[in-house]
């Protein structure tokens, strides 16, 4: 059985009196894009709860894939009465285990949401539409990877009553999103971030391939995550060192790369020296096409 971590947490969300703020003025004016039940669910800051008896409560797991040392993160409402959950960078191998538990907690998978293209490990989103009736992929349209929603910087992913905003974090990759949890009253606080492989714990990921940028990632993550609150809670897709989680205000003390100028830190990526990566001509081709798209399979 591979290894399984658990960071287990149950949000129960904060209704603070302090007004929204978002970071992009459009965001309050444009319709969400991905929405459960049809319906708009917000307008601007207002909030419908489609007859949702009580207010959002985040369910949080994050999971662990030994091989690729990779995170997936589970995200489900359980105000609402169909639990709907997101998925964040699955993985083919531990897709079983990973269904098993949507459905002992009894969850309503919705979405299977790629950070980017990995080049460490074949995505599960495939093999998830293959064992799961009704889950669409997610991934962002500069990618250019197949899947059945295609998102860019700003768009909404809505599960319930909760959603989570994309931001385009391109550098590690063209197609790289970092995925927000929203600053509205009625989302989780303190804010949650998962960065994929921009942002890692002490480190981000590396700029010398699949369109990679040195210049691209600094200014990524300084305009979209830097600015985020410095509460605001930090999932990466990877971690190395047996560390779970950080913040935006650790990063920007204690991050050996991201804390230094521009300059000095595209020195530090242009000699890091490291190996051709030994998955990337099975993942990058396979994860481009989605995944494992042809298993039938029901769980």
């Amino acid at each position: 059985m591979p290894q399984l971590r658990f960071h287990h947490l149950l949000l129960l969300l904060r209704h603070s009196r302090r007004p929204p703020s978002f970071p992009f003025s459009s965001s309050t004016k444009t319709t969400p894009l991905l929405s459960l039940f049809g319906s708009t669910p917000r307008s601007g800051t207002m909030a419908a709860y489609n007859n949702v008896a009580e207010a959002p409560r985040l369910l949080f797991r994050q999971l662990f894939e030994k091989d690729s040392s990779t995170y997936t993160y589970l995200l489900a409402d359980l105000g609402h009465p169909d639990k709907p959950a997101v998925l964040v960078d699955p993985v083919d191998k531990t897709v079983n285990r990973d269904l098993t538990l949507i459905k002992e907690l009894g969850l309503k998978l919705i979405y299977a949401v790629s950070t980017h293209v990995h080049a460490d490990h074949v995505t599960g989103t495939g093999m998830i539409k293959g064992k799961m009736q009704g889950v669409k992929s997610v991934i962002s349209k500069a990618s250019n990877a197949k899947a059945d929603l295609l998102v860019g910087h700003d768009d909404k992913i809505y599960f319930g009553n909760l959603f989570l905003e994309v931001r385009a974090t391109p550098g590690h990759t063209v197609g790289c999103v970092t995925y927000v949890t929203g600053d509205e009253s009625d989302q989780p606080h303190p804010r949650m971030a998962f960065t994929g492989d921009a942002l890692l714990i002490r480190g981000c990921g590396r700029t010398d391939f699949q369109g990679g940028s040195s210049h691209q990632l600094y200014q990524s993550v300084h305009s979209q995550i830097f600015t985020l609150p410095d509460d605001t809670l930090l999932y990466p897709a990877h971690d190395y060192k047996g560390f779970t989680v950080t913040t935006v205000g650790e990063e920007m003390l204690y991050n050996p790369r991201l804390t230094k100028d521009e300059e000095t830190f595209k020195s530090i990526m242009e000699n890091l020296n490291l190996a051709y990566p030994k998955m990337m001509d099975v993942a990058v081709p396979a994860n481009l096409a989605g995944g494992l798209q042809d298993l039938k399979t029901k769980v």
